[in-house]
């Protein structure tokens, strides 16, 4: 999971999303230097912590978040009287995978079903791109990534068949100069299936 901290941009304001929302249907609650984002049925969003530097040691730019900004984050929340857990996966959600299998859709001729061993466990991912096939590494944004267009991946059905993850392209990843043609990203075969995939 990353966190976002662009002093010059928008001020010593730093963004921890959590879930995709409906920016018009956003409300705040205010807890000190702390602002918790929910919307409407009172889904927790994210957090935008203030005075940030005051609070945090962080660079400007993306952050992963890692175990020891996670306790300076939770040290925060306590300091700003939030009693927020800040239970949060820091597994990475760009990994590699290795398609093990990829077989026709039955209900599309343009999507294959494929089954993606991503080092820990073995994902159904339905894919479009003309491309892919068995044997290929590849990167996966599992479920709970937030792709760099703002897209939270979730669990989805593509034509009635399930699909946890996406296989992803270049420019899905926002890879400076990305391939115009459509297909996903072919990986060499140094990279190791589950590791984490970073831009």
């Amino acid at each position: 999971m990353d966190v976002f901290y662009n002093p010059a941009g928008i001020g010593d304001v730093l963004i921890i999303p959590i879930k995709q929302g409906d920016r018009y249907k956003t409300n705040f609650e205010t807890y000190g230097d702390v602002a918790k984002i929910i919307d409407d049925e009172g889904t927790l969003l994210g957090y935008n912590i203030f005075q940030a530097s005051t609070h945090v040691n962080i660079e400007p730019g993306k952050t992963t978040l890692t175990e020891e900004l996670l306790s300076e984050l939770k040290q925060t929340f306590e300091k700003n009287g939030l009693s927020d857990a800040l239970d949060i996966d820091l597994s990475p959600k760009f990994v590699v995978g290795y398609v093990v299998e990829k077989q026709p859709h039955e209900n599309a001729d343009k999507l294959s079903v494929c089954k993606v061993d991503v080092g820990n466990e073995m994902l159904q991912i339905v894919c479009g791109a003309p491309n892919i096939d068995a044997n290929q590494k590849v990167v996966v944004a599992k479920v709970g990534a937030i792709m760099p267009s703002g897209l939270e991946i979730k669990p989805t059905q593509l034509r009635g068949v399930d699909s946890n993850g996406m296989i992803c392209s270049q420019k899905e990843l926002g890879i400076p100069n990305a391939p115009k043609e459509k297909g996903i990203y072919v990986l060499a075969d140094n990279y190791q299936p589950g590791q984490a995939f970073t831009v």
